[in-house]
């Protein structure tokens, strides 16, 4: 919300509203927990740190920015129920740091240590007995009801795109009443006498759902060194669409700059620096398991000279850990497997990932990504917890001419 910087600076030179207020510091941790679940609790917003309340810009210590975003993150785990999703960004306006807090509509209602608080106008309100038990029961199925079926805020029966979810609808079916057909598929729910999109059916059916989600893309960066930095940058991509799209266009990315070397002997032996039909899979995985309720962060593809790394939101689903990986199976978004189940994979790509369909739900996906990426560059990829995201790291082959003899 207001990404440019003009735009920011417009809003900040018209005042707070419902979906902005300025905060010379940073709040106590119970005042800023009380805030930002109150944006959470009605559409969103945005947190701007640094800016007084007659909309005059002072700053911050620069010393302070990075403590400032620490203390966000421990109060959005530790002083929210159930946590709030937020993204912070140090930016700098008229010379001066400030803190941007962006604090999406959430799917769930959020206790904070003064209650139960919502934003109206240019303030926070403890919300009304009557009105906490109508949100309540608005949302009560979202305790029971499967992540990817739960219903989009804002989207209604007309959202999905009809090119997209006719995929999901057979030749016999398609002469019935369509609406009543996308809500036995799922891709539409009720919230109260309403019908909506519901999380699967927006990312299948919807060719931009991170106008509604938050953060439901995939970002690609290639930087040609072995570190995250600027100098080296290559290229960049957001890949946006439904997540069969997201995933063929990430496919693609990887494989433009998948070097393959070649040495000769009887003939001549090439070989790539990655296995992409473990990239398919790899991909598969962090779009059907990450957890599109955490709208604060992306699905993020960084590749480096020597390695890949793939991170997708979301802890592990169930009782499902990280060394049990390759054995278990814990699908967090069954909806979301079962419609990527039905969709072809391109054939040019199809043959060399061995793939008919997007989704084989087999359970043999993390051990295509362990075994063949092993076979291929010697050393085993590595997945890792690491806070609330799940972190995998695909090591690069050695070049052919590098591992000739002189």
């Amino acid at each position: 919300m207001f990404d440019s910087q003009s735009e920011l600076i417009e809003k900040i030179r018209l005042g707070e509203d419902s979906t902005i207020e300025f905060k010379r510091e940073l709040p106590r941790r119970d005042a800023l927990a009380d805030e930002i679940a109150a944006f959470a609790n009605a559409r969103g917003g945005v947190l701007l740190i640094g800016v007084e309340d007659h909309g005059v810009i002072v700053g911050l210590d620069p010393h302070n920015l990075y403590q400032a975003e620490k203390t966000v993150f421990e109060v959005c785990r530790d002083s929210i129920e159930p946590s709030s999703s937020t993204f912070a960004q140090k930016l700098r306006l008229e010379g001066k740091d400030l803190l941007k807090i962006d604090i999406p509509r959430s799917l769930f209602i959020h206790k904070s240590p003064g209650g139960y608080f919502s934003r109206q106008g240019s303030s926070m309100r403890a919300m009304p007995a009557e009105y906490l038990a109508r949100l309540k029961q608005s949302r009560s199925r979202v305790g029971i009801t499967p992540p990817d079926r739960r219903f989009v805020p804002g989207t209604t029966k007309d959202t999905l795109r009809q090119d997209l979810y006719l995929r999901f609808l057979t030749e016999e079916t398609a002469k019935h009443d369509i609406e009543d057909l996308l809500f036995k598929r799922a891709l539409l729910v009720s919230e109260g006498c309403e019908l909506r999109a519901s999380v699967a059916g927006l990312l299948m059916c919807h060719d931009r759902p991170d106008d509604y989600l938050y953060n439901s893309f995939i970002q690609a960066v290639f930087y040609s060194g072995k570190t995250m930095d600027a100098n080296y940058q290559i290229d960049a991509k957001d890949f946006r669409g439904p997540l069969d799209r997201q995933v063929m266009d990430a496919y693609k990315f990887v494989e433009r700059y998948n070097q393959v070397s070649a040495r000769k002997d009887i003939g001549r032996t090439e070989q790539p620096q990655y296995s992409m039909r473990a990239v398919f899979e790899a991909l598969v995985n962090a779009v059907v398991h990450r957890d599109y309720s955490r709208t604060a962060s992306k699905i993020r593809l960084f590749m480096f000279a020597d390695r890949v790394e793939l991170s997708s939101p979301g802890a592990l689903a169930n009782t499902l850990t990280v060394e049990r990986l390759r054995y278990g199976q814990a699908t967090r978004n069954e909806l979301l497997a079962r419609l990527l189940s039905e969709i072809t994979v391109e054939d040019n790509v199809g043959r060399k990932v061995a793939r008919r369909y997007f989704l084989e739900r087999r359970g043999e996906g993390v051990g295509i990504i362990l075994d063949e990426s092993a076979a291929l560059s010697g050393k085993a990829p590595v997945y890792e917890r690491i806070d609330e995201t799940l972190h995998l790291t695909i090591f690069a082959a050695e070049s052919l001419q590098s591992a000739q003899p002189l």
